[in-house]
């Protein structure tokens, strides 16, 4: 298995970076959609790293800040753990599949009655799963306890944050990066219904991204994630 000295240094061009945590569902949703304004666009995306349990290490005292959340965020570091492994053995590009297969596995099904859908994410067999679903070999979920990973997970999650600022979550964003106008979000509960609201949505994005002196906009009222898992356990 391949080590985190042997990452490939990442040189081809992209038209965004995307900095992901496949334990964010929200993050998962904006994937979806900057997936399909590519296409569309004919746009390349490069799929990077940042994770939440490094991101929010130094809050997780605070019980009022990220009750129950660093159990989830966690399991996000080992799903990383194997896709800075994959990486490092397949190249960037294998990054696209192996967080769509991340997604569909974990927020594209109905749970079981009476089961928590978490319980299963990031387990030896959730990661065969993931890897064998994306094409990969499946001896790379090992590398889910493999401390030494860390380190490319925090480089990137430093990286993505001194974009940014460090009040911010998952995604964040790069238009034209390296030096681009970058975003946290947007952060979306569901994939607009036509290609012409996915391209209205990202214009405006970057209409604002671009605009230096431009921070923040946001509503905390928001409808349910449109996604099965979470609707089934609704029910």
């Amino acid at each position: 298995m391949p080590r985190v000295g042997d990452d490939p240094v990442m040189t081809e061009h992209a038209d965004i970076e995307f900095f992901w945590d496949p334990i964010c569902p929200y993050a998962w949703q904006t994937s979806r959609w900057i997936r399909r304004v590519a296409q569309v666009r004919g746009l390349t995306v490069r799929w990077r790293f940042i994770n939440l349990a490094i991101l929010n290490e130094e809050r997780y005292d605070d019980a009022n800040s990220l009750e129950g959340k660093r159990a989830p965020h966690e399991r996000g570091r080992r799903m990383l753990r194997v896709a800075a492994s994959v990486r490092a053995d397949e190249g960037d590009a294998a990054m696209g599949a192996l967080y769509e297969a991340f997604g569909e596995t974990m927020w594209s099904h109905e749970s079981e009655p009476g089961a928590h859908f978490m319980e299963h994410v990031a387990t030896a067999g959730h990661l065969e799963e993931v890897l064998t679903r994306a094409g990969f070999d499946p001896g790379h979920a090992g590398a889910a306890d493999d401390l030494s990973f860390d380190d490319v997970l925090r480089a990137e999650t430093e990286e993505a944050v001194g974009r940014t600022g460090r009040d911010v979550g998952t995604p964040i964003i790069t238009f034209g990066p390296p030096d681009g106008p970058s975003v946290f979000g947007p952060v979306i509960s569901a994939v607009p219904d036509t290609d012409e609201e996915c391209l209205e949505l990202y214009d405006a994005t970057l209409t604002l991204c671009r605009f230096s002196t431009f921070s923040e906009l946001k509503r905390s009222n928001r409808p349910p994630l449109d996604l099965p898992v979470l609707a089934s356990r609704a029910d």
